[in-house]
């Protein structure tokens, strides 16, 4: 654990491109996304506009947080926001290899059917730092934007990409809903929290 405080603060425009370089290390090993770019020249080319396609409208919505020292981030989409799965298909469809654009596809389908009906709050991406994991970062960073929903008594949503993570989500009340794995794959959790 940090023995200070830990500051959570709301991202300005001038935070984005540290956050996206965080997030780009938090995810460097996360199973998915490395299937989805398994080479490091494919994913470090890649990444930093991933996260922008599917995570960038919480910085629009003002509900993208993160940690001092950019060691954590949270790109929260609030209720009446979508990702915009358009800009994500021609993304895809412009950084993912031809032979592998079908399961991706696919997968990405899969994981759209289990968004509530009900306006929620979608964690789009969460990450915290390899080297910062374990210092509290995460829950705290959590808590803080849980609080958010539950003041306005809404659902949260995610996925999750690794059991490692499912079970850091649990700790915060978030249970699986189901799994969702197409062809070759890794197995992606989504995870809903009540109000």
């Amino acid at each position: 654990m940090v023995n200070s405080p830990i500051i959570i603060q709301k991202a300005k425009e001038y935070d984005v491109e540290q956050i996206v370089n965080s997030i780009l290390l938090a995810f460097s090993a996360d199973p998915v996304l490395r299937w989805m770019y398994p080479s490091p020249q494919q994913y470090l080319k890649n990444f930093p506009n991933f996260v922008r396609a599917f995570g960038g409208k919480a910085f629009d919505a003002e509900t993208a947080y993160y940690t001092d020292g950019y060691s954590g981030a949270a790109l929260w989409l609030p209720p009446q926001s979508k990702p915009d799965n358009n800009a994500i298909g021609v993304f895809f469809e412009q950084t993912i290899s031809q032979h592998q654009q079908e399961e991706v596809f696919a997968l990405f389908e899969k994981m759209v059917s289990y968004h509530p009906d009900e306006p929620h709050w979608y964690l789009a991406i969460f990450g915290v730092e390899p080297n910062q994991q374990k210092k509290g970062y995460g829950s705290a960073l959590m808590k803080h934007t849980l609080a958010i929903g539950d003041r306005d008594k809404k659902i949260a949503y995610l996925e999750s990409s690794s059991l490692k993570s499912v079970r850091f989500y649990e700790k915060h009340g978030f249970e699986v809903i189901g799994k969702v794995q197409v062809g070759e794959s890794p197995t992606i959790f989504p995870m809903v929290r009540d109000r």
